[in-house]
């Protein structure tokens, strides 16, 4: 793009920014603690200062003294037996507040060379705390969920469901009030943007602003929850936990055919299949007394991690590294915890051992997956065990495939050895090549001890996470859907529900949606409209000089959060808003523009993928979602926008704001051709009357329509730039041969760069990329 392109924007482009959601969870909660909790405000401040050295891990504990436990705190000291590190209901005897006020650096605790130091307020909560009975509780989330009464609340008017009413007491004990509902054009914009990525028509604009009536929402989320959209959004956070890519990794990182599961993820979710079903197929679908392709497919979100294809490596190293990738992907993502240090050795904060890791790992354990299948040069797009599709199955019970030639696609599933059984045993450090004591397929006792009578395998695993006592997996998942609306989840942590994880803002909340979620037969879309039913999710952005100094990070969400679009949808909206987007559903991914010798530099140079071959024609359109992903370089502008680059899963996306951001939507080809093609239509339709063209494009691109002052404000810089074309035609031709679509008769006039301007202008204000 020329330079001097960017020198012709408007004050009106304002520099993007990433707005926040709900904040993270400090150990002291914002309550007036007259009762100490060991859960809300003590454990916090052991964990963080004092369990790496006196906690789970004996290999790390040091004197024996051990305060995780009652047990262990009570007892008496082992260098001192007369003493004792807390002695309930008396502060002066306990030693550990002795340490924690010393002034001695050989006495003091935390020591000084753990750069470690306790704030006042900190040693005043474990003294209040002790002096009250040093009560222990189990933490919080390994106590299995229940529905507790609604709170009760002043202003009784407000609440639409049970959601607010929770919300809304912990803002009044704040002294916060809750906002106003949305405009309809703001909560238009919001709601179409979080149930399917896409901005919304102006036909859809046009008629859920003319409807009066109560339930035009309720209406417009039940008509957008059945929009094939809706599917392909959800899939985007999904992608993300299930590591999705398209080449297997490492130094060669050749090409792999993983994309009919994604196809089955776009299905599975627009078709509601229950949470349950839903993660049990992917577990362990090829083990289901009436299992079918489609569930073996399924299986496939265990496979999704990288492959070695360089010669000379250690079959079994790697083989072993391909499981513990499924064991974390499974922790981190169904059940809410960190475990991967367990590894190694015992887990330094929370009670997982690590004959606990291994045991997890044995369910895995079990597949003819190997560890190396040959190098680049002898490689297949899939890795055994493989599920063949064929055609007839596109006719029949995987009809969801996008599948357009006759070639048989190869996908790497699970299946387990149907007359042995591998062994497992804990490896000393975590080294493949150091096995010690053998363990067998079993869940932490600490999370829900496993049923005896349950297979040993995988689909004893998935029945044993979906046991109704199960304190984990339905917080974890309705806590996901809570941070893709608000920007964070209750639990800000959103993969790690341990002693490390934050604290819930709001804990009945969580534990009503968990509960409701099981018995209403893991509804997800159900759940989904449960929470933008709500007035909370309903309520304005706006955000008062009082809510600010107050609740700053807004925990107590007495304001909708402004939160910018995540990468995929960034790319959606612009092309959508153009007209460009190819609204194709499923199928291999495509590789649009990109800078060229990305790849070239960051490859070995061999396999199907040493060269970037750029897709061409409607594919270059495509949505976010069906971006290749080569693992070694991922996709460059999703990648500024905080994408995800899918070598691990990833539960929680960061939102950043870089120039770098600014300069991809001033400057990405995929932007300005979609600003020259939405520029010529309107051009074209409305070639006399240049105010209704901008008030259409501000229209499209932001959903809403423009005040006075902002068509003047955009008039005038049409105006200038009109101006400048005329006398400088040679700068036109330029700016139209970005991007692939050919220059049409009458493209290359100065009334159409005008316009082109004004819709870059547009695509870069921060209000269009940001969900308000």
């Amino acid at each position: 793009m020329p330079k001097r392109f960017i020198y012709f924007l408007p004050v009106l482009i304002i520099g993007m920014y990433a707005c926040g959601g709900t904040s993270s969870n400090s150990s002291r909660d914002l309550v007036d603690a007259d009762q100490i909790s060991y859960n809300f405000h003590v454990r916090p401040i052991l964990s963080d200062n004092c369990f790496a050295c006196h906690g789970p891990d004996p290999n790390t504990r040091e004197a024996g003294l051990r305060l995780d436990t009652e047990e262990g705190a009570y007892a008496a000291l082992k260098e001192n037996p007369n003493a004792h590190a807390i002695v309930p209901g008396n502060a002066k005897n306990s030693e550990i507040i002795k340490r924690i006020v010393s002034d001695d650096p050989g006495e003091v605790m935390p020591p000084p060379q753990s750069n470690l130091k306790l704030t006042e307020e900190e040693k005043a909560i474990l003294t209040k705390w002790i002096a009250q009975g040093a009560k222990y509780e189990p933490h919080w989330a390994f106590v299995v969920p229940e529905k507790r009464p609604l709170p009760s609340i002043k202003d009784k008017n407000w609440p639409a469901n049970e959601i607010d009413h929770f919300t809304l007491a912990k803002m009044e004990k704040a002294g916060l009030t809750p906002n106003n509902r949305a405009e309809k054009a703001h909560l238009l914009k919001r709601i179409s943007l979080d149930l399917t990525g896409l901005p919304p028509s102006l036909e859809l604009i046009r008629e859920y602003l003319q409807d009066n009536s109560e339930d035009a929402t309720e209406t417009l989320i039940d008509k957008l929850l059945a929009d094939p959209a809706f599917g392909e959004r959800m899939a985007v956070l999904w992608m993300d936990i299930s590591r999705y890519a398209d080449s297997y990794g490492y130094q060669d990182d050749n090409i792999r055919t993983q994309w009919p599961y994604r196809d089955w993820v776009i299905h599975a979710f627009n078709n509601n299949l229950p949470y349950d079903r839903f993660i049990t197929w992917q577990l362990a679908g090829d083990l289901l007394p009436d299992t079918n392709k489609e569930k073996i497919l399924a299986t496939a979100f265990n496979r999704n991690h990288k492959y070695t294809e360089e010669g000379g490596v250690i079959e079994e190293e790697y083989r072993v590294e391909y499981n513990v990738d499924k064991t974390n992907t499974f922790t981190k993502a169904i059940l809410g915890l960190s475990v991967e240090c367990a590894q190694c050795h015992d887990h330094k904060y929370d009670p997982i051992s690590q004959e606990d890791y291994f045991s997890m790992f044995a369910f895995f354990n079990n597949t003819p997956e190997k560890g190396y299948e040959g190098d680049v040069g002898q490689s297949k797009p899939a890795k055994t065990p493989i599920m063949w599709i064929e055609k007839n199955d596109l006719d029949g019970v995987l009809s969801f495939i996008n599948h357009r030639d006759t070639a048989r696609i190869m996908v790497s599933v699970m299946e387990d050895f149907k007359d042995t059984l591998r062994s497992t045993y804990i490896l000393d450090r975590g080294l493949y090549d150091a096995p010690s004591r053998e363990v067998f397929p079993n869940t932490p006792v600490s999370v829900l001890p496993f049923d005896e009578n349950l297979p040993k395998n995988r689909l004893g695993l998935a029945k044993w996470t979906f046991d109704e006592k199960n304190p984990l997996t339905a917080r974890v998942f309705v806590n996901l859907i809570w941070q893709e609306f608000f920007g964070a989840g209750i639990v800000k942590s959103a993969g790690d529900f341990g002693m490390q994880g934050d604290l819930p803002t709001h804990p009945e909340l969580l534990d009503w949606l968990a509960v409701d979620f099981r018995e209403n037969g893991w509804d997800i879309k159900r759940l989904i409209k449960t929470i933008m039913t709500s007035a909370t999710y309903q309520q304005s952005a706006e955000v008062t000089p009082k809510k600010l100094e107050l609740d700053p990070e807004n925990r107590y969400l007495s304001w909708s959060p402004r939160l910018r679009l995540s990468a995929e949808h960034i790319r959606d909206l612009v092309l959508a808003s153009s007209g460009l987007l190819n609204r194709e559903i499923g199928g291999p991914s495509v590789k649009p523009y990109q800078p060229p010798g990305l790849w070239e530099a960051a490859t070995s140079g061999r396999g199907e993928l040493a060269a970037y071959r750029q897709d061409k024609g409607e594919s270059l359109y495509r949505r976010g979602l069906y971006t290749f992903i080569k693992l070694t370089v991922p996709p460059p502008v999703p990648i500024l926008f905080d994408g995800s680059n899918r070598d691990m899963c990833e539960v929680t996306r960061g939102r950043t704001n870089t120039p770098l951001q600014a300069l991809a939507m001033l400057n990405d080809p995929m932007v300005v051709e979609a600003a020259r093609i939405m520029a010529f239509g309107l051009t074209q339709q409305y070639r006399d009357t240049p105010d209704t063209a901008i008030e259409e494009a501000f229209t499209r691109i932001l959903c809403r329509p423009p005040s006075k002052q902002e068509i003047d404000l955009l008039s005038g810089y049409f105006d200038d730039e009109l101006n400048r074309f005329t006398e400088r035609r040679e700068d036109i031709t330029p700016l139209m041969k970005i991007g692939d679509r050919p220059i049409e008769n009458g493209m290359d006039e100065p009334d159409v760069a005008a316009m082109m301007q004004v819709v870059v202008a547009l695509f870069n204000l921060e209000e269009a990329i940001t969900r308000t």
